[in-house]
């Protein structure tokens, strides 16, 4: 019976030698399977690939599998969704349109068996990350990234990923103080009515509960395999093999 709902985060497929990243997609891959008889959803918040730029004709080569896995899942009647991350620097339709996974460009605002879901990704919300909002409009300009559409894929990959390296660097070793506000953040959304605020980004795993209402942000699988599910009005963190 379908009626979980999974929710995953900051996969970074790409990261490492290819032999570690195959070991790593195959493990992605049986948890894909495992979840096929009772996710009714996955929410994917951003992140998937270290680096994503879509081409118009030309996608990166090496994940058929992860590919393979999603379009087994939708078509098994589970509804995929994607929250584009600060990784994802170039998507266009190759998601939608071969796989079936609904891509969205910012926030998902969702009402789920009664109870309000608030899930993001969490990249411009964090404290002090003002450098990393002008890149993002840099980053999202449609006439720049047209303009990186122009240059050969084998550069133009080459290129993301040196960016995306230096991006997960910056996330992976900033000092946010006491904290990095995205707890403050979900206080905000709990004020107006949300009762659950999903996040990812900081690669921090951590769940909260105040006031009945749930804080979680998803942490990332370079440090563990984990997950979030949501099923008959509880939310858990559960680690995957």
């Amino acid at each position: 019976m379908k009626n979980s709902y999974y929710f995953i985060s900051d996969i970074h497929f790409g990261l490492l030698e290819h032999e570690k990243e195959v070991a790593r997609e195959l493990v992605f891959i049986e948890f894909l399977n495992s979840i096929k008889d009772s996710a009714k959803e996955l929410y994917i918040l951003g992140d998937l690939f270290d680096y994503w730029f879509e081409y118009k004709k030309v996608i990166q080569k090496g994940y058929f599998r992860t590919f393979t896995a999603l379009n087994d899942l939708v078509k098994n009647g589970t509804k995929v969704h994607y929250i584009i991350g600060n990784h994802d620097f170039m998507h266009r339709d190759f998601f939608e349109k071969e796989i079936g996974v609904s891509l969205y460009q910012a926030e998902i605002e969702k009402e789920i068996d009664g109870k309000k879901f608030y899930l993001a990704h969490g990249d411009g919300l964090v404290k002090n990350d003002f450098g990393y909002l002008i890149l993002k409009k840099i980053f999202r300009n449609k006439f720049a990234q047209n303009l990186y559409s122009l240059i050969h894929p084998n550069l133009g990959i080459k290129l993301a990923q040196g960016t995306s390296k230096t991006s997960r660097d910056y996330t992976g070793n900033k000092d946010y103080g006491e904290g990095d506000g995205l707890l403050e953040f979900a206080k905000q959304k709990f004020e107006i009515g949300f009762d659950f605020v999903i996040l990812g980004h900081t690669h921090q795993e951590r769940i909260e509960e105040i006031d009945n209402k749930i804080y979680a942000n998803l942490g990332t699988w370079l440090k563990k395999p984990n997950y979030g599910i949501y099923k008959d009005g509880k939310f858990e963190l559960k680690d995957w093999k």
